[in-house]
């Protein structure tokens, strides 16, 4: 599944260490946004990591699942790649 992550964390050390942890599920398309085609197994881990990691009273953290209907309609002006562009392969 296609699914949009963003952010906006209140302390740096928290938010450097959910750059460096989301950059293992996606890609970082904006300052404090990745776009990442994960499975079910990888959201859990990414929904647990901010239940233990983040301070939810002060920071922000949404997940939102594209459709692959949808995720055909997204827009880019100027530079970048759609998630569905990328090649790759699981070793």
């Amino acid at each position: 599944m296609i699914v949009l992550v963003t952010y906006d964390i209140t302390n740096p050390k928290r938010l450097v260490r959910t750059h460096k942890f989301l950059k293992e599920f996606g890609i970082n398309t904006q300052k404090s946004v990745f776009e990442c085609d994960i499975d079910d197994v990888a959201l859990k881990r990414i929904r647990n990591y901010c239940r233990d990691n983040l301070d939810l009273s002060s920071d922000a953290f949404r997940i939102h699942k594209i459709c692959s209907r949808c995720i055909k309609k997204v827009i880019i002006s100027g530079q970048g790649l759609k998630i569905t562009q990328l090649d790759y392969a699981v070793i």
